[in-house]
């Protein structure tokens, strides 16, 4: 009997989860925009330009998205969120997906219940020091007062890098990457920590880069990427291939000069697959056969949201590294279309 009980309680429980599966690519598809949760301003990853429209590497996946559910990459409402409120944000439902240089860790995904969908950006955490600190290494750092944002994966990772090296420091706790930039500049620290991708998009505003020194110490690995809430399993699927989408289209030669010409159909079935002039992968999502294309025409592949928005040609100046696609020595690697 107890055995029936319990099954039948796994049933009700399955059913439950299916039915809450679907729930927010219907809300968002009911709405007709897209919640995303992004960084309170980071410039190349997420900030309002001068017209106030959000612009940025990690927009660009909320983007994306947009264009492969609504036909439309403006549908999206940009809710920025802080280290401390973005998993409050996601959990509660203000937003449908969080796309701020955000880590996967083993808590985040099993305690907290959230779904990571993938990583378009691996980084690690890094240490920017005025240059006339004369600090060539981050073991130089004993005693230093630190700038770091409260509620992250690096308030963390800066202690046991410390700790390690039995080393002291004096933490200034700051909310958001404008704060700790206000803070590390009126010398309220000696040291400004975060992922080396943020320092360096940080640096690249300052009045004077070249007076500032990022130390060649990465104490971490920070693979980054966008989540949504746990049980969310279709919509998770439409998010974790609209990445694989843009990553995929960059090693198969797509982009958005020439998607429209190669979704009439070419010689390479993957391409036509993930383009939907073959196959049904579209439908199995719950979306139409053009979603990828649409995906791609919003920004760009990977590569050409990197170049664009945080590259070497920009102001931030970031070499692919570990983001060069698999075929190039990098990490990148999108599953099979298939």
């Amino acid at each position: 009997m107890k055995k029936s009980v319990f099954l039948g309680a796994l049933t009700i429980a399955g059913l439950a989860a299916g039915a809450g599966s679907a729930a927010t690519l219907d809300d968002v598809t009911a709405r007709g925009t897209l919640n995303c949760g992004v960084t309170t301003g980071l410039v190349g990853f997420a900030a309002p330009n001068a017209n106030g429209e959000w612009q940025g590497f990690d927009v660009g996946v909320c983007r994306a998205v947009a264009a492969a559910v609504l036909g439309d990459p403006t549908a999206v409402e940009f809710v920025p969120t802080t280290g401390q409120t973005r998993f409050t944000a996601l959990a509660s439902g203000e937003i449908d997906m969080l796309a701020r240089n955000t880590t996967w860790t083993f808590s985040r995904d099993v305690d907290l219940k959230f779904e990571f969908t993938g990583i378009n950006y691996y980084d690690g955490q890094g240490f920017m020091v005025p240059r006339e600190l004369g600090v060539s290494s981050a073991k130089d750092l004993d005693g230093a007062t630190v700038c770091i944002q409260t509620g992250t994966t690096t308030e963390l990772n800066l202690a046991d890098f410390f700790r390690t090296n039995n080393m002291a420091y004096e933490p200034v706790p700051i909310e958001t990457n404008a704060e700790a930039q206000q803070q590390y500049l009126a010398g309220a620290c000696d040291v400004y920590t975060t992922d080396a991708s943020g320092l360096a998009a940080t640096r690249a505003t300052f009045e004077t880069p070249a007076d500032h020194v990022i130390l060649p110490e990465i104490v971490s690995k920070e693979p980054l990427g966008p989540l949504v809430r746990h049980g969310d399993n279709e919509w998770g699927d439409v998010v974790r291939w609209t990445l694989n989408a843009l990553i995929a289209a960059e090693e198969l030669g797509v982009t958005s000069a020439n998607v429209e010409e190669l979704a009439a159909g070419t010689n390479n079935p993957e391409i036509n697959r993930m383009l939907g002039t073959e196959g049904e992968l579209g439908a199995m999502l719950g979306l139409d056969a053009d979603w990828a294309k649409r995906a791609i025409m919003a920004g760009g592949n990977y590569g050409e949201l990197f170049e664009t928005h945080i590259g070497e040609n920009t102001p931030i100046g970031l070499a692919r590294g570990l983001n060069a696609q698999w075929t190039e020595g990098g990490l990148l690697y999108a599953p099979p279309f298939r």
